[in-house]
């Protein structure tokens, strides 16, 4: 155990403590900004099992702020990665990786054989899901968000707390965005993790006080924090409602076909959708385009022609991604991802922007 000695030695922790946690399993949705410094640190703690859930692959822009990664993990599934890296940090625990999405399919069944859930995931229909499957299965939620220089933590749905609809009961018009569209400051999520990988710990040993049912924001550009209560609402979900639910996620059962920008123009028949929320900049000056924004999809996919090739487009080529997946469980075929979003748009010369 001299691993560990540095928390055994703690009155507060002691050998009984780290067994505690050698006994955790906690799975972490997300192996992003968030998730990495979670991971790693947990690793290092020696939570006994850990589980990695991301269908997404490693790009050079994630460099900047997820730790785990390096040059030679760029194109691996990040799951994958980071269990590599931390069986490196310490072989003594077992990590699982699930290379796929968090979807209504699956999260149930995962749910059921981990303790704790930490929500590393970028965008607000993972976090509903996220949500609503700890319900069911009963199971305490460790959140985190962050935006540009804005990071926020919360403990949910732990010793009949208030839940994630609790603070947000539906999505927001702008449920969408992420780092990639929005930015973010590089050492943020490494703040906000940290603190998720704190409350993670303080559970697991039953230390201290915990975020439970509370909600504390940090303001990276003035080191300003503040923590609010949040009420208990009455929300409940049954399984048959939560299969019900339509959560705009990945549903990466199979790849979604990807397409450049010039690939796209040369399509007959082709229908554009920009996904964008209508106040984006760039905007698309392309025929046959139509502008939906991804949360309205539920009420508005029939303006969608389905005869078409579809070329979805976002800024940068996440939410066109998720448009893409809701829309082939509804019957949707011809559909493509303009890889690189809007980038790829700008940087081909023969297409003249209108802003």
């Amino acid at each position: 155990m001299h691993r560990y000695n540095r928390h055994i030695i703690l009155s507060d922790v002691g050998l009984e403590g780290q067994n505690q946690i050698s006994n955790a399993k906690v799975l972490i949705v997300g192996a992003g900004g968030l998730g990495c410094p979670v991971l790693q640190y947990l690793a290092a703690a020696g939570i006994g099992t850990l589980g990695i859930i991301d269908f997404d692959s490693v790009e050079i822009s994630n460099l900047q702020r997820q730790i785990l990664f390096g040059i030679s993990s760029i194109g691996q599934n990040k799951a994958l990665a980071a269990k590599a890296r931390l069986e490196d940090l310490n072989p003594t625990i077992h990590i699982t990786a699930y290379p796929e999405a968090l979807t209504q399919n699956n999260a149930l069944l995962l749910f059921k054989d981990y303790d704790i859930i930490i929500d590393g995931s970028d965008n607000v229909a993972t976090r509903y899901l996220i949500n609503d499957a700890a319900l069911l299965t009963k199971k305490p939620i460790i959140y985190g968000a962050i935006y540009k220089f804005e990071g926020q933590v919360a403990v949910f749905n732990y010793k009949d707390s208030a839940n994630y609809r609790c603070l947000f009961p539906n999505p927001p018009d702008n449920m969408i965005s992420n780092c990639s569209d929005v930015g973010v400051l590089g050492v943020l999520p490494g703040i906000i993790g940290t603190f998720q990988a704190n409350e993670t710990l303080k559970i697991i040993l039953n230390l201290g006080d915990t975020l439970n049912g509370k909600l504390l924001s940090y303001n990276a550009k003035n080191n300003q924090t503040y923590t609010v209560s949040i009420p208990k609402s009455d929300y409940s979900i049954t399984e048959a409602a939560f299969h019900a639910n339509r959560y705009l996620v990945p549903n990466c059962d199979k790849p979604i076909k990807q397409i450049d920008f010039e690939a796209a123009v040369q399509l007959n028949s082709v229908q554009f959708i920009d996904v964008r929320e209508t106040q984006e900049t760039p905007k698309l000056d392309l025929e046959h385009c139509i502008n939906i924004p991804l949360h309205q999809l539920f009420e508005s996919h029939d303006e969608i022609d389905k005869t078409a090739n579809k070329v979805f487009i976002c800024q940068s080529g996440n939410r066109s991604q998720r448009a893409i997946a809701f829309l082939e469980k509804l019957g949707y075929k011809n559909c493509y991802n303009l890889a690189g979003g809007m980038q790829s748009v700008i940087k081909n010369k023969t297409y003249n922007e209108s802003r």
